[in-house]
Parts: structure tokens; C-alpha cells; sequence
């Protein structure tokens, strides 16, 4: 299928031809028959992604900070790869649109195949042939709707949410700065709800336009006086300022005419700082408009499809959108006067040539169209299908045919495109076959980007082709056990990304197959890389040889991410813990030997702010040797990730964010440095995995301690919750 999107390195934007996506729970897949071009997000993006390096990092001094932070931790190398992975990932286009439901996801009763709706929201209703939408960003479209007319449904939203925040009732004077496509929106809304209007503007051909719609409009110079006139001398009730400008005259002059205590809503993007002396001598209220109303940003909301009761939240971002596309129907709104420009979605960079204008001619509402038929669905109908009733241990693997190992990977997100991809892509060891992602275009992205033979959105084509010897499993962490076992049945190796499993049953049944399994059964290998590091093998060889335990204390300074974030979800993510507090508990199992045998955990308070990642975990092991972790939430990014200290034996080594290892012994010190790049052993471990494949000999990580380290990851949530010590049970497992 064909989809618009964004390339933020160059400034181009292109149209791909991606994998068809498939409905999730809680989605629904989407033909597309039009789809409208924000003039004023999209056109923001796009001119960002023109700038040069140094022009985005003028224009986000923010992440120019980050960069910078990053490569003080990280080394200049390093992070000049990540910045430039980055940049190379197009960004999909798009987020009001309508078409007709062609299938749906579990969870979605009350919509059905064939119903026309309006979609919402970025990411999902995006400029393709086919979106994947969640059930809280639709609005059924009735039949006296056309399609072109639904498209405009988001922006309708936002400017209904901006007109509802203004609180304007009945008879009341609202006046609307800016006559772009979102304040003659907001007009037709006012007047719709039977307040009078006045609208502003400095081109006067959109004043020319608003008027042509029966709306009293005027332009920006005598704006004043007019606005004197039409109030009778009052002020205005509410001012929605829908212009997009970095000038400070829009909030200006809504000071000026607004009435006093009156209401002022910024709905368009405006430089706001206000001018103190009007604002003040009419007590006016001040208010930012945040989308399409209550819901937005909220993944509860959007992603899990949650509702919020009306009783509580009258006016949600979906019920908005319905509300919007209801005004159309009943024909208080019109907005095909709005529209001045249409393309097929072949031909979408000129529209976006014309928006950020390259072309020059005047625009307004700029709309995609797509073929009235879907493009083919089943675009892996020739693939070879998993059988149903797959065995539910291991079946041999086919040996390599040539010394690489012929990989499928699914999911192409950040970690992936980042991280792991750029490293894959540049062995000799392993050739990259197929990858698959849920919304298939991430997964033609790293296709194109990183030498893959093809791109899915079915993973269970990477299961039943022969041609793939190993499988690495890249999604979120939910799916990591389900997928584990789905490829160990379908004969295949596997490299899970930590962690392995969320819950105990879920461990318990991998652990059940890798039991029964035949002696010469797939490898399992988890993403446990800093054992890999080659600071870390230096550290360990350093130890030895140990006749005595060891005390170590690894201090992660994380950082904080938000609570709604979907690692924080337990279902999800699983937390920071198990999600992420596993990579460290493992390295101390490195240098042990074995996985530890009791757990303690003591941790500050959330305070609302965290969510149990503030805490010290005591780890002890078989030898009598003692680890702890100290994974922190609430530090400073600027300042080194990760250090690493051991104590044994008239021995200290001290490990600095994998760039320095400073050892010392015998009253002497000495010092190993990586002053360019940080290497936590991401390559090393792909290296060892694509070995064992190749020449045989037992998995690069034992499995007991796969087991041992995941189950101390759970522990430590118990420990942590129950303030009590656990032990743990031996695994035994080989």
C-alpha cells in the first residue's frame, strides 16, 4: 500500500509502498478514501526536517542539549550514530481522515466491517491507503457525510474543544483571530451555537472568503474599531486566537477587544507572552487549547481504548470528533467552501510543496484521495503458513545452508532502527531475511534502510519460512513470551530482547519446552549484551582467579520517564524492574557464575511522580558473594548512566558507563579507556549467538541463568511490595 511520510534528515517527503498493516485488539483497519493536510503541525514538520543539522539544532535547543549530554556519557562516535539512526527514520504524515472499516481487532463490538467513519489522531489516521485506528479516535460517518467533508472531522475537533474551553453561550460576541482553515472552523462552530461572530485576518482574501460564507470578518488593520462596533462598545465575550505566528500581535490584540473578565483561548500556535497592562486591567482569562479535548495524549484513553463516563468527562476527544461530524449531517456546518486543493496520494510531496510554499498560490484546505478499491491485503498469501497445532517443543532446526545465519526479525521500533539493526546489518555472520512489524511500514523502513529480502506485518511469516534459521524478537515486552514460544515451536533460534517474561507462568512454560526439548533444539538467547562489553570481560578476567566472594554496587542513574509511558503499563512493560533493572542483576551474575539465590529490596517513595523505580536491590549469591543494584529515577541525564564497583580479594574495579575501567591491585593503578564510542556489547553478543548457531557448542548464555536472573527480577517487585527478603529456587535447567 502507499503511505506519506517525512524524512527528517533531508526534507523530503515521499511516498512508500509499505506492507499492509492488520487490526489489533481494541483497532480497526481503515481503507482510506480522503484524508486532510494540517497547514499548520505537518507544515511545522516539514520545516523542520528542512533545516540543516545546525538549523534543528537552533530551532530545538532542547535536543541539542540532549545530544550533547549524550555525547559527554556516551562518546562523540556513539552518539553521532544514534542521532543519525534517528534522522533516518521517516516519520509517518497525517491525522484526520475517513474511509470505511474493512476489518476489526478483539474488543471492537459495536463497529462493524464495512462502516463509514472518521478517524483521528497522529499515527493512526495517517496518509495511507489502509490506517489502523483505536476505537476512542473514531466517528461513525453517516451516509449524507461525504468522505472529503469527514476528513475534516480532527481539525473540526480542535477547534470544538477551543470554542467549548471559551465557555461562549447563547447570544454571546465572539470574535476569532486568524481565518486559516481552523479559525474559519471555529467561526462556523460559533455561529452554529448561536454566538455572533467577528472574524479577523490579515489576508484580506480570506477575509474575502469567511464573508463569502455569511460570517462578519474583517482585516487586521481597524480590527480594533470593528471589534468596538460589533460589541457595542462591550468587549468581546471570548476571542479564539486561531492564527499561526510567532508574532506576539495575535494575544496583542485579543487583549485589546476582548471584554473585561472576558476569556481568551489560544487554539492556533502563537508566541504567548502577554502583555501584562490589558490583561491585567480587564482580569482576562487566559487559556491554551490542548487538541481535540479531554483524552488526548492519554494512552489509557487512546491506546487502550478506556472511555471516560460523560457523567465526569462530558466532552472527550472522541465524543468531540462524533460531535463535529453530527454538525455536518445536520447541516449547520459546511465545509466545502474549505477546500482548495486536491491530490491523489501519489502525488502527496506536492501538497506538501504547496503548504510550505514551494508553490506559490494560495491554499487552504489541501486533501489526499485514494483509490476507491483497498489495495491487496494478503500480500503474504504466498507465504508459507504456520500449522495450526504447532508442536509445542522444539523441532530440529534446519542447519545454516551457507556460514551465516539467515535471520527474520519482528519489530522495528526504536531499540531495533536505533540500536540493534545498524550492529546486525554489518556482520558477516548473519544475513537479514525478512522483518516484521505490527503497522508494516516501520517494517519496510528497515527494510530499504538495513538490507532486509522483505518487510511484513505478519510475524507469523518470519515462523514458517524455511529460509530463516533464527528469529529476533524486538516488540514490546508484552509479547516477548507468547513470541518465544511461537518461534522455539516453529523450529527456529531465538534472540528475545530482554526480558524474557513479565509473570512467573509465563517463564515457567518457556522453561517447560527448553526442558523437553531434544538435545540439539534451538538456541534461546536473551538480550543480557553488557555481560558481552569487552570492558566487562576485562573486568571479570581481572577477578580471577576469585577465592573469595566479592561485594559490588552498580548505580543506575535512569532517569525519569513519564507514568504514562508504556514500559511503566504492568501489562505492557512490566515496569523498570523486570523491563530494565534485569541488564544489571544479570551482569552480577556474569562475574558470580551463577544467579543469585535470595533477594532484598527497599525503595523511596513514588510521591505520583514515580512508579517503584527509586530503589536499591541486594542481590546474594551461591559463593556468599553480595551485589547491589541502585536503580534511580531521580537524577540528572547529564550526568555518566551506569558505574560499576567490585570489591575482592585486595582487588577494586571500578567500570564508568563502559568507557573507562579503572583497575587496582598491589598498591598500583591502572586505567582502560573507549574516549570515541561506548560499547556495551550489543555486537559481541551477536557474535556469540551467531556461533553457537554456526559451530555448534551450548547457548552463549546458560540457561539457568536466563532463568535465575529473570526470576530475581520478579523478586525484587516482591521484595520491593513486601518489604520482606525472597528466595530463590535452583533452576535446574542446562
Amino acid at each position: 500500500m502507499k503511505q506519506a511520510f517525512q524524512n527528517l534528515r533531508d526534507g523530503q517527503t515521499v511516498v512508500i509502498e509499505t506492507p499492509p498493516p492488520s487490526a489489533r485488539p481494541g483497532t480497526a483497519l481503515v481503507r482510506t478514501a480522503a484524508s486532510l493536510v494540517s497547514a499548520g503541525t505537518e507544515r511545522m514538520l516539514v520545516e523542520f526536517a528542512e533545516k540543516s543539522l545546525l538549523g534543528k539544532a537552533r530551532a530545538r535547543p532542547d535536543l541539542a542539549r540532549q545530544v550533547w549530554d549524550k555525547a559527554r556519557r556516551e562518546g562523540l562516535l556513539t552518539t553521532l550514530e544514534a542521532a543519525f539512526n534517528r534522522l533516518d527514520q521517516p516519520m509517518p504524515l497525517g491525522y484526520s481522515s475517513a474511509g470505511t472499516i474493512l476489518a476489526l481487532g478483539e474488543g471492537m463490538g459495536g463497529f462493524h466491517a464495512g462502516e463509514r467513519v472518521a478517524c483521528a489522531g497522529g499515527g493512526y489516521a495517517v496518509h495511507a491507503e489502509l490506517a489502523v485506528v483505536p476505537r476512542n479516535l473514531l466517528a461513525r460517518l453517516p451516509q449524507q457525510v461525504d468522505f472529503e467533508a469527514g476528513a475534516f472531522a480532527t481539525l473540526g475537533a480542535i477547534a470544538l474543544h477551543g470554542f467549548r474551553l471559551g465557555g461562549a453561550q447563547l447570544g454571546e460576541r465572539v470574535a476569532v483571530i486568524g481565518l486559516g482553515l481552523l479559525g474559519l472552523l471555529s467561526a462556523v462552530i460559533a455561529r452554529a451555537a448561536g454566538c455572533q461572530v467577528l472574524g479577523i485576518d490579515l489576508d484580506e482574501s480570506r477575509v474575502a472568503l469567511a464573508q463569502g460564507m455569511n460570517l462578519q470578518a474583517v482585516p487586521r488593520q481597524g480590527a480594533e474599531e470593528a471589534a468596538r462596533s460589533f460589541s457595542q462598545g462591550l468587549g468581546c465575550d471570548v476571542v479564539l486566537v486561531c492564527a499561526d505566528t510567532p508574532s506576539t500581535d495575535p494575544v496583542e490584540l485579543a487583549g485589546a477587544i476582548g471584554r473585561d473578565r472576558g476569556r481568551v483561548v489560544a487554539v492556533g500556535a502563537v508566541d504567548m507572552r502577554l502583555p501584562r497592562k490589558a490583561y491585567y486591567a480587564k482580569e482576562l482569562s487566559f487559556i491554551v487549547s490542548r487538541s481535540y479535548g479531554p483524552g488526548r495524549y492519554d494512552p489509557v484513553y487512546e491506546e487502550a481504548g478506556v472511555d471516560y463516563p460523560p457523567g465526569y468527562v462530558r466532552w472527550t476527544e472522541g465524543r468531540n470528533l462524533q460531535a463535529f461530524v453530527d454538525l455536518l449531517a445536520e447541516g449547520r456546518l459546511e465545509v466545502r467552501p474549505l477546500i482548495s486543493h486536491r491530490f491523489p496520494i501519489d502525488q502527496a510531496p506536492q501538497a506538501y510543496a504547496l503548504i510550505s510554499g514551494k508553490r506559490q498560490e494560495p491554499y487552504l484546505g489541501v486533501l489526499l484521495t485514494y483509490p476507491a478499491e483497498a489495495p491487496e491485503i494478503a500480500v503474504d498469501r504466498l507465504a508459507p503458513q504456520v500449522q495450526e497445532g504447532a508442536p509445542s517443543t522444539p523441532s530440529l532446526p534446519r542447519r545454516p545452508a551457507a556460514q551465516r545465519v539467515r535471520l527474520g526479525a519482528l519489530g522495528a521500533g526504536n531499540f531495533a532502527s536505533n540500536v540493534l539493526l545498524p550492529v546486525l546489518s554489518k556482520l558477516d555472520s548473519v544475513e537479514l531475511v525478512g522483518v516484521a512489524s505490527a503497522s508494516g511500514a516501520s517494517a519496510q523502513n528497515a527494510r530499504q534502510r538495513f538490507g532486509f529480502r522483505y518487510a511484513s506485518s505478519d510475524e507469523k511469516r518470519l515462523f514458517a519460512d524455511p529460509e530463516i534459521d533464527a528469529v529476533a524478537i524486538l516488540t514490546r515486552h508484552h509479547l516477548h513470551a507468547e513470541q518465544v514460544l511461537a518461534a522455539l515451536g516453529a523450529g527456529k533460534h531465538v534472540f528475545c530482547e530482554k526480558p524474557l517474561a513479565l509473570r512467573p507462568e509465563e517463564l515457567d512454560e518457556i522453561l517447560a519446552v527448553l526442558r523437553q526439548a531434544p538435545k540439539e533444539a534451538p538456541i534461546l538467547m536473551v538480550g543480557f549484551n553488557r555481560r558481552f562489553a569487552p570492558l566487562m570481560a576485562s573486568l571479570k578476567g581481572f577477578l580471577e582467579p576469585r577465592r573469595e566472594p566479592f561485594y559490588a554496587h552498580y548505580r543506575v542513574n535512569a532517569g525519569a520517564i513519564p507514568l504514562t509511558h508504556w514500559t511503566q503499563d504492568p501489562h505492557l512493560g512490566g515496569g523498570r524492574i523486570i523491563g530494565e533493572a534485569c541488564h544489571f542483576i544479570d551482569a552480577l551474575t556474569f562475574l558470580v557464575g551463577q544467579p543469585p539465590v535470595s533477594v532484598a529490596a527497599r525503595g523511596l517513595p513514588d510521591g505520583g511522580v514515580y512508579q517503584e523505580d527509586n530503589l536499591e536491590i541486594t542481590l546474594r549469591f551461591p559463593d556468599g558473594s553480595l551485589g547491589s543494584v541502585a536503580y534511580l529515577a531521580n537524577g540528572d541525564r547529564a550526568f555518566p548512566k551506569e558505574r560499576l564497583e567490585v570489591f575482592c580479594g585486595g582487588k577494586v574495579a571500578a567500570l564508568e558507563d563502559y568507557r573507562s575501567l579503572e583497575l587496582a591491585a598491589g598498591g598500583r593503578r591502572r586505567t582502560q579507556r573507549s574516549p570515541w564510542r561506548q560499547d556495551k556489547g550489543h555486537c559481541a553478543e551477536w557474535l556469540a549467538f551467531s556461533h553457537a548457531i554456526l559451530h555448534g557448542g551450548p547457548p552463549p548464555i546458560p540457561y539457568a541463568h536466563l532463568a535465575g536472573v529473570t526470576r530475581a527480577s520478579f523478586a525484587a517487585v516482591q521484595a520491593l511490595r513486601s518489604g520482606e527478603t525472597v528466595t530463590l529456587p535452583d533452576e535446574l535447567i542446562s
